[in-house]
């Protein structure tokens, strides 16, 4: 039986309900006390190197719980591993750790959409799936895996498309990379391999916008006077910008600042294809970078990950075009 180290970070998986409805983190994680079902699928070493509600997620989270694993994988113990994790920012997490730590062992995450003790609970099942996922041998050279509700998702493509449904997290464009059965895991393809890049400085500032009809030029004008460190857009449809916003756009290009487009629309990728003034192909002329299908958190922690370790402009482009 295969040898498993779980982390448990928080979220929802780790809470109850009370009287009142309301939903906060027990003393103890309730998914620990089903041991009697869970050692039937693989021997487990369970840790809580911290226990935080999702949107109290940090940088420094991410980069913990990456040496924490590329601690384990380096002893040769584990021969896979699991976090679980609260929804909010649960892509964001795996994206990144897939962005910097390159094993061949599997890491899942998962977690709950529903608190231990609500009616149709998916916590323990969830949990149950990612096990399973980890010690499967087809599992292995997949990247970080999302598995929620039956299916496993890569870490680049999923996203979680609904606030409450227990189906909540799916992969636009591109489907489930498996589907779990009764009795197996079902691996329709393999995911293409991210760069992986070791250092992420937690001091860059990279903020996130999202455009809008009528957008002005003073929130770009802001973070060009600030100097932020780079600046995701999350464009209208395949990467179009309104044209009062321009010259805020070409005000921070001025000062070195790499600006990435990405799309505010759910599915689709953007590219330079009108022409227009502020269509995609002059936003390329002015020198933004077109992002390929991510979206605009996951363009961000790419782009602190790519400024971290130093690309260029030119390596920037073909990083976010891998």
């Amino acid at each position: 039986m295969e040898k498993l180290l779980v982390i448990h970070t928080g979220g929802t998986i780790s809470m109850s309900q009370d009287e009142t409805q309301h939903v906060s983190t027990t003393n103890s994680n309730p998914i620990a006390s089903h041991q009697d079902i869970i050692k039937n699928y693989a021997h487990i070493k369970e840790i809580i190197p911290f226990n935080v509600p999702s949107p109290h997620m940090s940088l420094a989270h991410v980069i913990q719980l990456r040496d924490i694993i590329q601690d384990a994988e380096d002893s040769g113990e584990y021969s896979g591993y699991v976090i679980t994790h609260g929804t909010d920012t649960l892509e964001e997490t795996a994206f990144l750790l897939d962005l910097i730590i390159d094993i061949s062992n599997p890491i899942t995450i998962t977690g709950a959409m529903r608190s231990s003790n609500e009616i149709g609970s998916d916590g323990l099942y969830n949990y149950i799936s990612a096990i399973r996922v980890s010690t499967c041998e087809e599992a292995k050279d997949k990247g970080v895996m999302v598995v929620f509700n039956d299916e496993v998702h890569t870490a680049r493509n999923v996203t979680k498309t609904h606030t409450s449904n227990t189906n909540t997290f799916q992969s636009p464009n591109h489907g489930p990379l498996a589907i779990l059965t009764k009795a197996d895991v079902l691996f329709h393809h393999r995911p293409n391999s991210q760069i992986v890049l070791p250092e992420v400085d937690s001091t860059l500032t990279v903020p996130l916008i999202k455009a809008h009809m009528g957008m002005q030029s003073d929130i770009l004008n802001y973070y060009g006077e600030k100097k932020v460190d780079g600046i995701i857009i999350e464009a209208l449809g395949q990467g179009n910008l309104p044209p009062d916003c321009l010259d805020g756009l070409d005000f921070c290009l001025a000062q070195n600042i790499p600006i990435i487009l990405v799309s505010r629309s759910f599915n689709g990728i953007i590219g330079p294809v009108y022409s227009y003034e502020g269509g995609g192909a002059d936003l390329l002329d002015r020198g933004v970078v077109f992002s390929n299908g991510l979206n605009g958190p996951k363009a961000r922690l790419k782009l602190l990950v790519g400024l971290s370790n130093q690309l260029s402009d030119e390596e920037l482009r073909r990083y976010f075009n891998a």
